[in-house]
């Protein structure tokens, strides 16, 4: 006889359909709201494991694409400050 385990959250063993993973894509998309939303979907305990690992990797990705950004601005932003300041003037 099978037996149900009453201690698992029911939407833990549900699929998450791809019009639901739509709506989850959208209200990531948004600026503010977004980020709080991954977060909350990330660590909050609602027992939905696939959407917490999605907004877990999710965030992961966001942090390394933050940090990539971070650098390129920093090495062509300095390129670009030491070429306008090289002392290089021009008379007309």
């Amino acid at each position: 006889m099978e037996q149900d385990n009453f201690m698992t959250p029911q939407s833990q063993n549900t699929e998450i359909k791809p019009l639901k993973w739509t709506l989850y894509m959208f209200v990531a998309s948004l600026p503010l709201v977004g980020i709080i939303m991954m977060f909350v979907w990330a660590f909050g305990n609602d027992g939905n494991k696939t959407r917490s690992n999605w907004a877990k990797g999710a965030l992961i990705y966001a942090a390394i694409v933050l940090v990539i950004y971070i650098l390129f601005f920093m090495i062509f932003g300095a390129a670009l400050f030491a070429l306008g300041s090289s002392g290089t003037e021009y008379s007309y």
